[in-house]
């Protein structure tokens, strides 16, 4: 087989890239992590304060600290205002509150703030649309910081176990070119010396691959390769590589499908290369393994009995002569790619 590197990339559009878009924010390996991670280990962990379980313990809280500030105030009247702290219990409740109860909790903290004000009451309304708009605006802010953290956590998780289940083998690869995120299969595959693949060199294992991440500025893409692998205990393997880059913010980034092709060699050179005609049921069926649904979800997908789908596996298993789904998947990215 040749396993002089080759690529051949096709073009993608912004909607194509969307779905390697999502790859972004796993975290990195301990003993790599940036500046801004070590400083988040440093400053204190207030992210207990928003976890939903925390929901009522924490408005109670907010509402306890309002009233707090509001007697302080009132006690201190003749000497200074205190406030600007309702700052805090507003950020508090921001995360659980929808936005209209935010905008009314705001006011309400400016009306308190003013009710114990000894500044002139000839400027109260003033006074009162500034500090509304300062609390509400801040409130607001929060809220909307924390809803998109827990989405993009939502959307994280998903494809974690998506990754993590999927019985091809999955790599992401930083800017530095170490590897981010791997699953077993990847694992099992390139056999790291230490058993972790996180955090190694992908230019160990895939040199080829490690020179595919784009720090230049320039459209984002995929591309297929072909190149000869290595692993951990210094064996050498042809290895197809489909690979697709993307960025986290301006941070170029490259997420890898990586395919084993010694398995294959034997059944290429007896003919086994020839790809077998599907139906639409078994295209279909195909389509969802490689994607790394179970058995139970493609049916459900489809609207098909679960026996149903154990059946077309058992046509695809005899069609391209695999006894395996990861092999399975292998010879679909292999032979039937431009279907997918």
């Amino acid at each position: 087989m040749n396993t002089a590197p080759k690529l051949v990339q096709s073009a993608d559009s912004a909607g194509q890239s969307s779905d390697q878009n999502r790859l972004i924010g796993f975290k990195e390996p301990d003993h790599r992590r940036d500046n801004r991670g070590i400083a988040a280990e440093v400053m204190p962990r207030v992210d207990w304060i928003w976890d939903p379980r925390n929901r009522t313990p924490t408005l109670i809280a907010s509402g306890a600290v309002v009233l707090a500030i509001a007697a302080v105030d009132w006690w201190t009247k003749p000497y200074f205002s205190l406030g600007f702290l309702y700052l805090f219990p507003i950020m508090m409740a921001a995360g659980f509150l929808p936005r209209w109860a935010t905008v009314l909790m705001g006011i309400a903290c400016a009306l308190l703030s003013e009710r114990f004000s000894n500044l002139d009451p000839a400027d109260f309304y003033i006074r009162l649309g500034f500090e509304a708009l300062a609390l509400c605006g801040c409130g607001l802010l929060t809220s909307e910081v924390l809803r998109n953290r827990r989405l993009s956590q939502e959307a994280q998780e998903r494809i974690r176990v998506l990754v993590e289940t999927s019985p091809a083998a999955i790599v992401t690869v930083d800017q530095r070119g170490f590897v981010e995120l791997a699953n077993k299969s990847a694992a099992e595959m390139l056999a790291p010396r230490d058993g972790d693949l996180i955090g190694q060199p992908i230019a160990a294992f895939l040199p080829e691959l490690h020179h595919a991440l784009r720090p230049e500025e320039g459209p984002q893409f995929r591309a297929s390769m072909q190149c000869l692998g290595h692993r951990g205990n210094g064996e050498s393997f042809p290895a197809e590589v489909w690979f697709s880059t993307y960025k986290e913010g301006v941070i170029p980034k490259l997420a890898a499908i990586i395919a084993d092709l010694s398995e294959e060699q034997d059944s290429a050179s007896s003919g086994g290369g020839d790809r077998a005609p599907l139906n639409s049921r078994e295209l279909e069926v195909l389509r969802l393994v490689v994607q790394g649904l179970a058995n139970k979800e493609i049916a459900a997908q489809m609207s098909i009995s679960e026996s149903g789908v154990k059946n077309t596996l058992q046509q695809l298993f005899a069609k391209t002569e695999v006894r395996t789904r990861s092999q399975l998947v292998r010879v679909a990215l292999e032979r039937y790619r431009d279907l997918l």
